[in-house]
């Protein structure tokens, strides 16, 4: 991993919890999991070099296990609202920075977003949104949640062959940026393509945009 570690606490490992621990140790950070399921912290223990079987909502274990000092806390408890609820609150009593919290409905994300929560993630909502969007525009590679539905999709080159970025404009004509070039089938993306390059006709364009804008171009 580049750059310097991060120590994250958290709490529920159920699905989601434990694929984002497993993914943050994979990365090189250091993860302490808590879950008050025995099955749960068994399950997590091959693969966390701290795990424990405790309740987030109890503010004192909060404290002994040190979350306070840790650099963000994500808090992914469930099907229980209250819950989750209620370790935010505990969290932000015991002075921890930067909170992070899986929403199980609208109304959850409403009341954590006016707690003043860091970061609220709606997995369910996310890839429902995502789905839907893939299935609705060719190409699609990816859906990035920034506000105004910005997607990254891919096109063959194919008649575009002979041009250059440049010839094809189409940050002006269609709003639309070109971030990365796969050449010849490779798997390898060349990041930051060069504007006055010719394309060849097996590349594939990799481009950014609002999916609006991305459905114009031909």
């Amino acid at each position: 991993m580049s750059g310097k570690s991060i120590e994250v606490g958290v709490i529920g490992l159920g699905k989601f919890g434990l694929e984002l621990a497993l993914n943050l140790r994979r990365l090189g950070n250091n993860v302490v999991g808590i879950d008050t399921s025995e099955e749960r912290v068994k399950a997590a223990k091959p693969y966390l070099a701290q795990v424990f079987q405790a309740d987030g909502t109890d503010q004192q274990t909060l404290e002994q296990l040190s979350f306070q000092d840790f650099n963000y806390v994500v808090v992914s408890t469930g099907d229980s609202m209250e819950a989750s609820i209620l370790v935010v609150l505990n969290l932000q009593e015991i002075g921890v920075n930067k909170i992070w919290v899986k929403a199980i409905s609208s109304a959850h994300q409403k009341v954590l977003s006016r707690m003043g929560v860091d970061f609220v993630v709606f997995p369910e909502h996310f890839a429902a949104k995502q789905l839907a969007h893939k299935l609705s525009t060719p190409g699609m590679i990816d859906y990035l949640s920034l506000g105004n539905d910005i997607l990254i999709k891919e096109r063959n080159a194919g008649d575009w062959a002979g041009k250059t970025l440049i010839d094809l404009d189409l940050t002006n004509n269609y709003h639309a940026q070109v971030v990365a070039i796969r050449k010849n089938g490779s798997e390898e993306l060349n990041f930051v393509p060069k504007a006055n390059e010719p394309l060849d006709e097996s590349d594939v364009l990799i481009m950014i945009g609002t999916r609006e804008n991305l459905l114009k171009v031909p």
